[in-house]
Protein backbone atom coordinates (compact mmCIF):
# COMPACT_ATOMS: atom_id res chain seq x y z
CA UNK A 1 0.00 0.00 0.00
CA UNK A 2 1.34 3.59 -0.98
CA UNK A 3 1.92 5.97 1.60
CA UNK A 4 -0.38 8.28 2.60
CA UNK A 5 1.86 11.40 3.59
CA UNK A 6 5.80 12.16 2.06
CA UNK A 7 8.40 11.62 4.73
CA UNK A 8 8.89 15.44 3.61
CA UNK A 9 5.06 16.10 5.18
CA UNK A 10 6.28 14.13 8.52
CA UNK A 11 9.33 15.69 8.88
CA UNK A 12 7.34 19.32 8.46
CA UNK A 13 4.80 18.00 11.60
CA UNK A 14 7.72 17.09 13.37
CA UNK A 15 9.35 20.60 12.95
CA UNK A 16 5.83 22.27 14.04
CA UNK A 17 5.27 19.93 17.12
CA UNK A 18 8.51 20.90 18.24
CA UNK A 19 7.66 24.61 18.21
CA UNK A 20 4.64 24.04 19.75
CA UNK A 21 6.26 22.26 22.69
CA UNK A 22 8.49 25.20 22.98
CA UNK A 23 6.05 27.59 23.08
CA UNK A 24 6.71 29.16 19.67
CA UNK A 25 4.09 27.94 17.57
CA UNK A 26 1.88 30.94 16.34
CA UNK A 27 -1.60 30.97 14.46
CA UNK A 28 -1.53 32.54 11.13
CA UNK A 29 -4.16 35.12 11.58
CA UNK A 30 -4.59 36.28 15.18
CA UNK A 31 -1.26 35.19 15.97
CA UNK A 32 -1.95 33.54 19.09
CA UNK A 33 0.14 30.94 21.13
CA UNK A 34 -1.14 27.34 19.65
CA UNK A 35 -1.20 24.88 22.55
CA UNK A 36 -3.72 22.82 20.76
CA UNK A 37 -1.82 19.02 19.95
CA UNK A 38 -4.53 18.66 16.95
CA UNK A 39 -4.27 22.56 15.90
CA UNK A 40 -0.49 22.16 15.59
CA UNK A 41 -0.73 19.12 13.46
CA UNK A 42 -3.62 20.82 11.04
CA UNK A 43 -1.14 23.49 11.05
CA UNK A 44 2.20 21.14 9.77
CA UNK A 45 0.06 19.79 7.13
CA UNK A 46 -1.10 22.86 5.70
CA UNK A 47 2.49 24.19 5.61
CA UNK A 48 3.33 20.61 4.25
CA UNK A 49 0.28 21.25 1.65
CA UNK A 50 1.59 24.75 0.47
CA UNK A 51 5.20 23.62 -0.51
CA UNK A 52 3.80 21.10 -2.52
CA UNK A 53 4.47 18.12 -1.00
CA UNK A 54 1.91 14.74 -1.17
CA UNK A 55 -0.60 15.43 1.30
CA UNK A 56 -4.39 13.74 1.19
CA UNK A 57 -6.70 17.16 0.63
CA UNK A 58 -8.80 18.38 3.53
CA UNK A 59 -12.00 16.67 4.52
CA UNK A 60 -14.39 19.10 3.96
CA UNK A 61 -17.56 19.45 6.58
CA UNK A 62 -20.31 17.08 6.11
CA UNK A 63 -23.06 20.24 6.19
CA UNK A 64 -25.92 20.51 4.81
CA UNK A 65 -26.01 18.97 0.88
CA UNK A 66 -28.13 21.06 -1.74
CA UNK A 67 -30.76 19.56 -3.36
CA UNK A 68 -30.93 19.16 -6.98
CA UNK A 69 -33.38 20.79 -9.02
CA UNK A 70 -35.10 17.17 -9.77
CA UNK A 71 -35.94 16.53 -6.02
CA UNK A 72 -37.00 19.75 -5.41
CA UNK A 73 -39.55 19.42 -8.25
CA UNK A 74 -40.35 15.69 -6.48
CA UNK A 75 -41.02 17.53 -3.09
CA UNK A 76 -43.08 20.60 -4.42
CA UNK A 77 -45.28 17.77 -6.14
CA UNK A 78 -45.80 15.88 -2.93
CA UNK A 79 -47.21 19.16 -0.92
CA UNK A 80 -49.72 19.98 -3.46
CA UNK A 81 -51.22 16.75 -3.30
CA UNK A 82 -53.62 16.04 -0.70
Amino acid sequence: MARRYSKASSAKVKKVMEERKSGTLRSGRSGKKVTSRKQAIAIGLSEARRAGEKVPAKKTSGGRRRRTTGARKQASGRRRSG
